[in-house]
């Protein structure tokens, strides 16, 4: 195991429009140097079998969980929701892990399964794990090491589990903040996401893909998923249609993957969204041309959720269209037998031809070689001495390093800011003050999130404050910021409750008439006034910013609050800059710094971050 030490904060001055640059890095192993084992296996497979390999289900949709093995699947998920039906224990999450393997080894070539999940913000589906910021949060930090840290950390708690491949590092550059999505992308600045996407995905797929504490990372959502047109998707961003340009494409929302492949990513999760009208999961210009022949990938496309429903009203019609295009595994949660059935039928029809399933599956059972799946002397069911450090003290100080980094400064009058430990007493309030579920957002054991006192265990900003300051300091709380009267500080934390994708797109992002009204009341005691907001993404502050004497941007930081209290009370100085522009008003949106012809005048400035 591979365990990291708290690490004190850079002093290093930070270049707000350019990322920190990550330590060179050794070239990964090219997975094409398994070709020759990969075909000699390809050889022995029937075209059931190769089928098979291409086929992902869903474990919660399986009619039989014996399907595994009449299907050959080469991969099963969970995605949002889908937990093991005994709970969503770290215990439970591995059983289901292994009765699932051990499945997969009972058919004739015994090629294991890969098991996928989505590892938003650490393994976000089980309870005790550590959850890390929102990469917006990441973002902030321009910390490329501590990126690679987190995302280690993540592997060796999702490969605790027995699974070994995670739906992760998103590597969008999302241009309006509007989307529901835009808290899993670092930053508005292609360059930013190009070198903390490249971290990600060394830090999840460790010094190799056989490294024991690595998993299979996956870039997605390719391509420009965070560039769709307001008012194309449903409801408004989301799987919509980025209406640009080739040469803006490339700027701006391929760069990520550039550095994710140069990394050595394994696999590309295609978007639902479309480019010019095209669904990505349909066009073989961008994942043919561009990304295999032209950038070189050497590892395989997984589809989205269902994504390939979506191309044709006919399912068949759908299946040709992106196999031929060059999809290579296809996510058919609940319709992966028809799935099976009809790519075989359209192989044997000649719709598809026999050359570009081959090419699938080799690119498939390279990456299972480069995993040492294949390897006979080692088992790929779960390695349970991993469990030690699931959820443990020592990746939770990394958590909270990563929370204290990701923290703006935004207004500090009269240095409001740090607040005295020794005070006798700090008032508290807000809606978010004593809420985990608030904290952590969405992706946080439930698909959306869910506010309240989530089960995965963490620490409130409320009890942080509790434990930080004086024994002698009094800590009162009230959640609309009444009873303020006679404290020496007042902290309201106020924002967004939790959201994912689809049901995040919003059309006014200022701040809700609890949040003001809190902030309002707090004021009225007289007393110095800190807001700290917990959201995916800038919000309209409004007179919340004159009413303030500080304000803190601390995103969706997760479990750890005390790095929220470490900035509070100055045991650290904040270093976040912002990677996101934050606009005055809804009528400026979308604005970002890639918009050469729309005047940039925000409210605060994309790198923008006050230090003490």
């Amino acid at each position: 195991m591979k365990h990291f030490p708290a690490l004190a904060i850079r002093t290093l001055p930070v270049i707000a429009l350019c990322a920190v640059m990550a330590p060179a890095a050794p070239k990964p192993v090219a997975l094409d140097s398994y070709d020759a084992q990969a075909k000699a296996l390809l050889k022995q497979m029937t075209l059931e079998e190769k089928i098979g390999q291409m086929t992902q289900a869903d474990q919660m949709y399986l009619k039989d969980p014996n399907d595994i093995a009449t299907y050959f699947l080469g991969s099963v998920l969970s995605g949002g929701d889908s937990d093991p039906k005994d709970g969503n224990s770290l215990a439970a999450w591995t059983e289901l892990y292994d009765s699932c393997q051990k499945i997969a080894l009972k058919t004739r070539l015994k090629i294991p399964l890969l098991y996928g999940v989505d590892v938003v913000h650490g393994h976000n589906n089980v309870l005790g794990a550590v959850i890390f910021p929102h990469n917006i949060g990441l973002g902030c930090t321009r910390d490329a090491e501590l990126v690679e840290k987190v995302s280690q950390i993540t592997a060796q708690e999702v490969k605790a589990t027995g699974i070994n491949w995670a739906f992760a590092p998103c590597v969008a550059a999302p241009q309006d903040i509007r989307w529901g999505r835009i808290y899993e992308g670092y930053s508005e600045d292609p360059k930013l996401v190009k070198v903390l996407g490249a971290a990600a995905v060394r830090g999840l797929q460790g010094t190799g893909l056989k490294d024991p504490d690595a998993v299979l990372a996956c870039a997605k959502h390719y391509v420009a998923d965070g560039g769709t047109s307001f008012g194309t998707g449903s409801p408004l961003l989301d799987q919509g249609d980025a209406k640009v340009d080739e040469d803006t494409l490339r700027k701006i929302h391929l760069p990520g993957y550039v550095s994710a492949i140069d990394a050595g990513v394994g696999t590309v999760m295609p978007s639902y969204s479309s480019w010019n009208g095209v669904k990505c999961s349909a066009s073989k210009k961008l994942m043919t041309d561009i990304l295999k022949d032209e950038l070189g990938f050497q590892g395989f496309l997984i589809s989205d959720y269902n994504a390939v429903n979506q191309l044709a009203p006919d399912f068949k019609q759908a299946i040709a269209i992106s196999i031929n295009a060059g999809m290579d595994m296809v996510m058919a949660p609940e319709d992966y037998r028809e799935f099976y059935n009809d790519l075989k039928a359209l192989v044997e029809e000649g719709k598809v031809p026999q050359s570009r399933i081959d090419d699938a599956v080799t690119r498939i059972l390279r990456v299972k070689f480069a995993m040492g799946l294949m390897d006979k002397k080692h088992s790929p069911l779960a390695d349970r001495s991993l469990q030690a450090m699931f959820g443990s003290p020592e990746h939770r100080t990394v958590a909270r390093q990563a929370v204290r980094e990701s923290l703006v400064l935004l207004k500090n009058r009269k240095k409001t800011l740090p607040l005295d430990r020794s005070v006798k007493r700090v008032h508290v309030a807000g809606k978010s003050a004593d809420d985990l579920g608030n904290q952590c957002g969405g992706w946080t054991i439930d698909w959306q999130g869910k506010s309240g006192r989530v089960t995965t265990g963490g620490t409130t900003i409320y009890a942080a404050i509790q434990t930080t300051v004086s024994k002698d300091t009094k800590v009162t709380y009230s959640r609309d910021g009444t009873g303020a009267e006679g404290a020496d500080a007042g902290v309201v934390v106020i924002g967004e409750e939790p959201y994912a994708e689809m049901k995040g797109d919003k059309k006014d992002l200022s701040l809700d008439a609890e949040d003001i009204a809190a902030v309002k009341n707090m004021k009225k005691a007289g007393i110095p006034v800190v807001v700290v907001l917990i959201s995916g993404r800038p919000m309209i502050l409004g007179e919340v910013l004159e009413d303030a004497d500080a304000v803190v941007a601390a995103w969706l930081p997760g479990t750890e609050g005390e790095g929220v209290t470490d900035v509070l009370f100055g045991d650290f100085s904040p270093t976040g800059k912002l990677s996101y522009t934050w606009p005055r008003s809804m009528e400026q949106l979308p604005l970002n710094i890639n918009m050469k012809k729309v005047k940039y005048d925000p409210l605060f400035k994309y790198g923008y971050g006050l230090k003490y």
